[in-house]
């Protein structure tokens, strides 16, 4: 089963112009963020921190999943791809086994 959620906040770091379809990317929980207990970074290899999993309806891609309803699908860490690099966000996917 295929999970989808969004990037955001890239600008914050190296923007999302270098991002492609099936990059890897790299999910980990931040449970103590200050701003959102529910935050989960995006880290790529070589890079390190690149943005967040979107937790806002404003920038939340379509049908894909905001770090709050994630968070608790995945253990402390998550692999996942770049899916659509769009003007307004990053689309990626995690492959999740059924349950």
């Amino acid at each position: 089963m295929k999970i989808y959620f969004t990037i955001a906040g890239t600008k914050h770091h190296y923007g999302q112009e270098f991002m492609e379809k099936d990059m890897k990317v790299r999910l980990k929980k931040e449970p103590n963020n200050e701003y959102d207990a529910e935050a989960i970074k995006v880290m790529m290899e070589g890079l390190g921190h690149v943005g967040y999993v979107a937790n806002s309806p404003y920038t939340v891609l379509g049908e894909s999943y905001s770090a709050g309803r994630l968070y608790d699908k995945i253990g402390d860490t998550a692999e996942g791809a770049i899916l659509y690099v769009l003007d307004k966000g990053v689309l990626c996917f995690l492959e999740m086994e059924d349950a």
